[in-house]
């Protein structure tokens, strides 16, 4: 008996482990991740930027809304929040709360689909299937037939209250300490909401220094930016691959940008200009996959220094 059943009891026993582990303990696992990002003009001093990404809220997530309240601390020169904050209707009053701190700076925000439409419970291997057909969210799939639709305005009602920017296909400008810095935003391009016509044209010349912001990072996305000419993009949605191989990485991204790239800092090219590119592995889940594995919860701390 032992012979023949040692061993498939054993990796029995380690897969129930690791689904515990990715449950119960990574999942609230959160970490603040620390990059340098050499993107300012000569002589521009240092801007410390704060990006909280893909939050999912779910109503009672205590543990994950002290520690968003906590990043108030860093005391950022501002805030970009890229989207994904619900992922449960009733919500928007405890994210509020829980982004009330960070408030207190300057931010923009743009909105990914799950501000928009509640979740789905769908089979994780979808994912790898949509992956091998190029298929992504509306990006050649069907459209959504019967979704929940989030309160998304009270959402953006209570960003715009606090003094953040709505970067939703339109452009803005926040004042630091005399510095203007200019912001190009898009809508979600996970569900065909972008209009990048709107915004471009690349960098205003009266800017000191101008980054984009986009939820979704589709590659349409970033070659439009990159090409633009803009030095900095910032994105989410990825969970940075959520559910990963220890040593090999992530199986997904959700979107046509490759595994490579699927959280931290990179860069990506277009048409003969190179844009640095941020993308977040955010600190939260879809309520119906309340798992992370080799993929820890995060917000990102990025210094923006001259550049080389």
């Amino acid at each position: 008996m032992r012979a023949r059943y040692g061993v498939p009891l054993g990796i029995a026993a380690a897969g129930a482990a690791g689904v515990v582990y990715a449950a119960a303990f990574e999942v609230r696992s959160f970490r603040l991740r620390r990059v340098t990002v050499p993107v300012l003009p000569a002589g521009m001093r240092p801007l410390r930027v704060l990006q909280v990404s893909d939050i999912h809220m779910v109503g009672g997530q205590r543990k994950k809304q002290r520690w968003l309240r906590s990043l108030a601390g860093l005391r950022p020169d501002f805030v970009i929040n890229t989207g994904d904050n619900l992922s449960d209707p009733e919500a928007v009053p405890e994210v509020l709360d829980s982004l009330g701190p960070l408030m207190e700076f300057p931010g923009a925000y743009v909105f990914g689909s799950n501000d928009y439409y509640g979740p789905t419970l769908r089979n994780p291997a979808r994912y790898l299937f949509e992956k091998t057909a190029g298929r992504h969210g509306l990006n050649g799939n069907p459209p959504i037939v019967g979704a929940v639709h989030n309160p998304w305005e009270d959402l953006r009602d209570g960003f715009d209250a606090g003094g953040w920017l709505n970067l939703t296909n339109t452009r803005g400008a926040l004042k630091i300490e005399g510095a203007s810095v200019e912001l190009t935003g898009l809508d979600d391009p996970h569900i065909k909401r972008d209009r990048y016509a709107r915004v471009a044209g690349g960098p205003s010349d009266d800017a000191d220094f101008s980054m984009a912001v986009v939820h979704a990072p589709y590659l349409r996305a970033l070659d439009a930016f990159a090409a633009d000419g803009y030095p900095l993009i910032l994105g989410g949605h990825t969970h940075g691959g959520q559910l990963c191989i220890p040593f090999y990485g992530a199986l997904v991204t959700n979107c046509d940008l490759d595994t490579d790239r699927v959280k931290g800092l990179s860069t990506h090219t277009a048409e003969g200009r190179t844009s640095y590119l941020h993308v977040s592995a955010g600190c939260g889940t879809s309520r119906y996959t309340p798992v992370r594995f080799a993929c820890p919860p995060e917000a990102t701390l990025m210094t923006l220094v001259g550049r080389e």
